[in-house]
């Protein structure tokens, strides 16, 4: 611009310099439009990156939003029943309600610490490998709990209706006590030999402790062996489970054919068996729920992935922990009436 001003306002340019000042006008004139295009462009190319952002932002609300609204009316069914089954004397006396507490108590907490974990991840949030295997630990203590909780049950419903006289004497309080206290003495070892296998893994090689991926108990899995342990005790529990409540089952049904059983009562022991395979089948899909994802993140966009993890961690993760409150808060006629009385803010309907 001051060439163009200098050039404009002199008067003793000979006749020879005229075109080539002229020339390196139209040059200085056409780099400045060159340059006021490229500071637009850049400009358009940093609105769409925000536009993105922001899209992506608004994708994240929308998607974790119901989940966690969700998640949290399950917590309140769930803290709600719990504070039932430890409030009525009834209820801390029989086996079966003993069961359901300690069911439903390992069901929150893994519920949750699952939906911790989601939220983490949706809001991109690395974690060190100290904290995320604390938490992770944690979850596989409670994971373990519900399967073999789901086995005792059905073993003590299966007395119930096969051996109705000599329930009261098999099944009792300190009996099933020591039941609970195996089912978490087995989950514990699980645990604890996870993480002899954690802390083998030579961290000292790594350059930084914060992890590279989300946390999830596939990131922790850092050796072969860590790897092979998790598929073997994986495997072991579901199918020792499911061959439990199977025999279980099907020993009620052999049971109610004989004229000395309770047709009614044994009708209903048997399809809360068949919820319990069910919930146990859901439960095992649980744990391809992490290897799933990473696999179908290596294919898709982001946003189609995002929409598929959302799908599945409700379907696998969060439904089988919210079919406890269903099974036992809806169908138990002791409980259903006490539920509704402490959610409808005990109003008397």
């Amino acid at each position: 611009f001051s060439l163009i001003f200098f050039v404009r306002n002199t008067d003793f340019l000979c006749a020879e310099t005229v075109p080539a000042v002229r020339n390196c006008i139209r040059f200085l004139r056409w780099f400045n439009k060159l340059l006021l295009n490229m500071s637009y462009g850049t400009q358009s190319q940093a609105n769409a990156t925000i536009q993105q952002q922001y899209r992506g932002i608004l994708e994240i609300l929308l998607s974790s939003a119901p989940i966690t609204t969700s998640c949290c009316v399950f917590l309140l069914v769930n803290g709600t029943m719990l504070h039932i089954l430890r409030s009525k004397a009834v209820f801390r006396e029989t086996a079966c309600y003993v069961l359901l507490y300690n069911l439903l108590f390992a069901d929150t907490i893994q519920m949750v610490l699952s939906q911790l974990l989601y939220i983490l991840s949706v809001c991109r949030i690395r974690l060190t490998y100290p904290v995320c295997g604390f938490l992770v630990m944690l979850a596989n203590l409670t994971t373990g709990i519900s399967p073999l909780t789901l086995v005792v049950m059905s073993l003590e419903r299966y007395v119930a209706v096969c051996y109705p006289l000599r329930h009261a004497t098999i099944v009792t309080i300190r009996k099933t006590a020591l039941a609970i206290i195996i089912v978490w003495a087995v989950s514990s070892l699980n645990v604890f030999i996870r993480l002899i296998l954690l802390l083998n893994f030579p961290f000292e090689d790594l350059e930084s402790l914060q992890m590279k991926d989300f946390c999830s108990n596939t990131p922790l899995l850092l050796g072969p062996m860590s790897d092979h342990y998790d598929k073997a005790y994986t495997w072991v529990l579901f199918v020792s489970a499911g061959v439990a409540v199977t025999c279980s089952y099907i020993g009620v049904m052999i049971a109610a054919r004989s004229a000395s059983t309770d047709k009614v009562s044994a009708r209903k022991v048997r399809n809360t068996l068949l919820l319990h395979l069910i919930q146990l089948g859901l439960s095992l899909s649980s744990t391809i729920y992490d290897p799933l994802v990473t696999e179908i993140s290596k294919v898709l966009d982001r946003v189609t992935i995002l929409r598929i993890w959302s799908i599945l961690y409700v379907f696998m993760i969060l439904f089988p922990r919210c079919l406890s409150p269903l099974i036992y808060g809806i169908r138990d006629q002791m409980i259903r009436g006490i539920l509704m009385y402490h959610l409808c803010c005990q109003v008397k309907l």
